[in-house]
C-alpha cells in the first residue's frame, strides 16, 4: 500500500501522542468552496483509510525518510537532523527520536526498510497498525532502565507495554484502583506475590508492615496457625505418620487415616475466596480425637505417651531451673521465693521416691 505524502490525520481514538506530532496550520484567510467540498471529502477518507491500515507506520516513515542517520554526514545527503526536523513539525526532538527509534527497531527485526534505503518523499509498503505498537512507546521511561525492565515484562505477559508503563507512571491512580475495584487488589496482590519471590528487601519491608498493623498481625497468626493444622492433617495422608499429643511419632490406624484423607479433600476442594477457618478447625479437631482414642485403646501405646509426656515435661523443668542463677540471691532474697523452692524440694522428693517404688527389681 502506497501511502500519501501529506501529512495523514489519525482518528479520534488513537492516542493524543500522534494526534500532536503533527502541527497542520491550515492557510489563513482561505476558504472551502462548496464545489471542491467533495474532493475535500475524499481526500480525508483516503488519508483516514491509510492510517487505519498503518497507524503510527505513516509518521514514522517520515521521520525514517527525511531524518538523517547517526554517524552520516550532512552533505552526504539531503536528509535533515532530528533537531532540524523537530523546528520544522513544531514539536520537540525527544519526540521525533521516539518515533525514529521504533523505525530503527523495526528494521533491525527485517519489518522494514533501513534508513540509508530511503529517500525523502518516497512511499513504501507500511506493516498493519497493530504491529506499530510492538515498537514505539510514547513514554520517555520506556527507554530507562526501569521502563526497559517494565516494557519486558509486560511483553511476558501479553500486554501492551504502553498500557503497562502507563499504571507505572501513575501510581496514585494505580492505589486509587486498588482501592476501588476488589478485581484490580486481586491482581496486585498476585503481582506483588509473584515479586517478593525475588526482593528479599520488599519481604523485609513488608513483614515490618505485617508486624506494625493490629489487624494484619492477628490475621498471619491465625493464617498461620490454620496452616500448621492443615499440614498436621496432610501429614497423616502423605506419610501415613502421626504425633500423639506428647510428641511420639507413630504409624496412623488406617481408620484415622481414612479419615484425615476425607477431610483433606473437603479443603482442597474449597475455592480460594472461601473461609477455610471452620474446615480446618473441623479437620484438625476431629483428627487429633482420633490419635487420643488410637493412644487410649493401644495399653502399650498410653504407657509409652504417660512416660514421653512426662519425660518432656521433665525436661522443660530442669532447663528453666539451670537457667536460675544464684550470684546476686542477698539482693533478690524474699521469704516467698524459699517458701516456693522449699515446696519444689518436697514434690521432687515425693517424685523420686515414686519413680524408685516403680524400678523393676534388679
Amino acid at each position: 500500500m502506497t501511502v500519501a505524502t501529506e501529512p495523514a490525520v489519525p482518528p479520534a481514538d488513537e492516542t493524543s501522542e500522534e494526534e500532536s506530532f503533527w502541527d497542520e496550520r491550515a492557510s489563513s484567510g482561505s476558504e472551502v468552496v462548496a464545489g471542491a467540498a467533495d474532493d475535500l471529502v475524499v481526500r480525508d477518507a483516503r488519508e483516514f483509510g491509510a492510517y487505519a491500515r498503518t497507524g503510527g507506520w505513516a509518521f514514522a516513515l517520515k521521520v525514517a525518510r527525511s531524518v538523517r542517520p547517526g554517524g552520516q554526514a550532512a552533505g552526504e545527503t539531503p536528509k535533515v537532523s532530528a533537531k532540524e526536523f523537530a523546528e520544522l513539525a513544531g514539536c520537540s526532538p525527544e519526540r521525533v527520536m521516539r518515533f525514529y527509534k521504533a523505525w530503527d527497531m523495526a528494521a533491525d527485526d527485517g519489518v522494514v526498510p533501513q534508513f540509508e534505503a530511503l529517500a525523502p518523499g518516497e512511499d513504501i509498503e507500511l506493516p498493519d497498525a497493530e504491529v506499530w505498537l510492538s515498537y514505539y512507546s510514547s513514554r520517555n521511561s520506556a527507554t530507562s532502565v526501569r521502563g526497559t525492565a517494565i516494557t519486558a515484562a509486560a511483553e511476558a505477559e501479553g500486554i501492551r507495554p504502553t498500557k503497562a508503563l502507563e499504571v507505572a507512571e501513575n501510581p496514585t491512580a494505580l492505589r486509587a484502583a486498588i482501592l476501588a475495584d476488589p478485581s484490580t487488589a486481586g491482581a496486585a496482590r498476585a503481582g506483588l506475590l509473584d515479586r517478593l519471590k525475588e526482593d528479599p528487601a520488599l519481604q523485609a519491608e513488608l513483614a515490618r508492615d505485617v508486624l506494625r498493623t493490629d489487624g494484619l498481625k492477628k490475621a498471619v497468626a491465625n493464617e498461620s496457625r490454620a496452616a500448621d493444622r492443615i499440614g498436621y492433617v496432610r501429614q497423616i495422608v502423605e506419610n501415613g505418620q502421626v504425633k500423639t499429643p506428647a510428641g511420639q511419632t507413630i504409624e496412623a490406624p488406617v481408620e484415622l487415616r481414612a479419615e484425615a484423607e476425607r477431610h483433606l479433600s473437603l479443603l482442597d476442594e474449597l475455592d480460594d475466596d472461601e473461609e477455610v477457618g471452620e474446615w480446618v478447625t473441623e479437620a484438625y479437631d476431629t483428627v487429633k480425637g482420633l490419635v487420643v482414642q488410637a493412644v487410649e485403646a493401644d495399653p502399650e501405646l498410653r504407657v509409652q505417651e504417660r512416660r514421653t509426656k512426662f519425660y518432656s515435661s521433665l525436661q522443660k523443668a530442669t532447663k528453666v531451673f539451670e537457667e536460675l542463677t544464684f550470684d546476686d540471691a542477698d539482693d533478690i532474697y524474699e521469704d516467698d521465693m524459699v517458701q516456693r523452692l522449699e515446696e519444689l524440694q518436697q514434690a521432687i522428693a515425693t517424685c523420686i521416691t515414686a519413680l524408685r517404688k516403680a524400678a523393676p527389681e534388679r
